[in-house]
């Protein structure tokens, strides 16, 4: 990290609320979880006496099984930031340019900045298209946030091919991939792969994941993680979830269901993006984005606003929760 950073940068706004009178639609975590957490967190707690085991081999074995790629190749993180920061830490030195999606999620320009580096923002649905020379980080965010469509898996594997010939980095963030029937990228050379497991199991307070990748930057991102960097619950539960394929699958029927539904019956009254992902950006037109936050807000229901997303100035951006939240959610916004 460099220190002189500092000094310029501030924190990145995200979604979630915490009132009790309120269902929160601005964050995109699943509304439910597997079954077992509990009695598996209890195991694991009873066992946190002692510092875990740091080759990680249950938890490292469990993910490779999830996304295809070798044991080894797994570096265990304590959520996706704490992944994001670790890769743009080994990578990107000061004076580093970095090619990241915009709108997308806001911490790729900060932890760029943090280490010194110059984010260069391109439109998200070109980023794919970038020529990596001269940079030694490329970003891309699949689905993206918050316009949540697919990267097409053709053009990232040619943007991989770019990026090794240009002896560039290239670091795919799937914390949205499992909501989607798309192929990981991990084990691709000289992709770093970020899987995070609080979107699609619903955790976000335990902070678990993991990056994915080969070779010498492998060798780095291994070197450079802190010990013990998952708690002995965090690595427990992760290994739980990343087992449970059925409760996956049935996630992702019901979101792409109920997406489908609410986009529907938005469409009526403004422009929806096509979604990929586990939300939906809308834009709201020529009405007043905050009376349509606020009068969500007194009915009961938390929207993100989307303009804290560089680009956007006239935009929410929803979750896509259960059948009944749903319901409510379309009641609170008349559509």
């Amino acid at each position: 990290m460099e220190p002189d950073a500092l000094d310029d940068i501030s924190r990145v706004p995200h979604g979630g609320t915490r009132a009790p009178d309120a269902i929160d639609f601005s964050a995109n975590t699943n509304p439910e979880t597997p079954s077992g957490i509990t009695a598996v967190y209890d195991s694991a707690l009873a066992a946190s006496r002692r510092y875990p085991a740091d080759d990680y081999a249950a938890f490292r074995a469990a993910a490779a099984d999830y996304v295809d790629c070798a044991p080894a190749e797994v570096i265990p993180t304590a959520g996706g930031m704490a992944g994001i920061r670790l890769a743009f830490s080994a990578v990107v030195c000061p004076g580093d340019s970095a090619v990241i999606p915009a709108p997308s999620f806001g911490e790729y320009a900060r932890e760029i900045r943090l280490q010194g580096g110059d984010p260069v923002p391109v439109a998200h649905d070109a980023v794919v298209d970038v020529d990596p020379a001269d940079h030694a980080l490329v970003v891309v965010c699949t689905p993206n946030n918050p316009t949540g469509e697919l990267a097409d898996e053709t053009a990232l594997r040619d943007l991989a091919a770019r990026c090794r010939d240009a002896e560039t980095t290239l670091f795919v963030d799937e914390a949205f991939l499992d909501y989607t029937a798309a192929d990981s990228l991990a084990g691709e050379p000289g992709v770093v792969v970020a899987r995070s497991l609080t979107k699609v199991f619903g955790f976000p307070g335990l902070r678990v994941g993991f990056l994915v990748a080969t070779g010498d930057v492998r060798d780095r991102l291994d070197a450079a993680r802190l010990p013990w960097g998952l708690s002995t619950p965090a690595a427990a539960v992760g290994t739980h979830c990343l087992q449970q394929s059925a409760f996956v699958e049935a996630t992702r029927d019901r979101v792409v269901a109920e997406r489908d539904r609410i986009r529907e019956r938005l469409s009526a009254r403004w422009t929806v993006f096509p979604s990929d992902a586990p939300f939906l950006l809308v834009d709201v037109g020529e009405d007043d984005p905050d009376e349509v936050l606020a009068t969500a807000r007194e009915r009961g229901v938390v929207l993100r606003d989307a303009r804290t997303f560089s680009t956007l100035d006239n935009h929410f951006r929803t979750a896509v929760r259960r059948p009944r939240e749903n319901d409510r959610l379309l009641d609170a916004l008349d559509a």
